[in-house]
């Protein structure tokens, strides 16, 4: 039924919960879980007088996309195929352009379930690449555990 899942992480909880129902789903179908997570290009600190400079941004963020991977990866079966990449961009868009790249046929991904001021300000990843994802997504709420 599945070959590719595209199992995106940020090393949240939500994050972690999810793949645990990916491991299930690949351990059941025979899928590869291909484990990425996005290096935010967007410095929301960067400015003259405060924040950080372009390169300790930079680096911080492939530094945590890279922990984030390794973490997730570690959560899956060891009877399961895994993948890992970390990306530069636009969380949502990289993650889009993941699932074709990767051929991925279904994607499992964290929801943090923000609602209200957080929602808005913030903004939801999950939600954009579900309008957006070519293929099903399967969201996980922070806290679900996979049985």
């Amino acid at each position: 039924m599945y070959e590719t899942i595209l199992l995106p992480t940020d090393g949240s909880d939500a994050s972690l919960a999810a793949a645990g129902h990916a491991g299930d789903l690949a351990s059941t179908t025979g899928a590869t879980v291909r484990v990425v997570s996005v290096a935010d290009s967007r410095n929301r600190f960067e400015s003259p007088s405060s924040g950080l400079a372009p390169e300790a941004w930079d680096e911080a963020e492939r530094d945590r996309a890279a922990a984030a991977v390794e973490e997730t990866a570690a959560r899956l079966p060891d009877d399961v195929p895994v993948e890992t990449a970390v990306v530069t961009g636009i969380p949502q868009d990289e993650i889009v352009d993941a699932i074709d790249g990767t051929d991925a046929d279904l994607v499992v991904m964290g929801t943090h379930s923000r609602t209200g001021l957080d929602r808005y300000l913030i903004g939801s990843v999950t939600e954009r690449v579900v309008r957006h994802a070519p293929v099903p997504v399967v969201t996980v709420r922070e806290g679900a555990e996979s049985e």
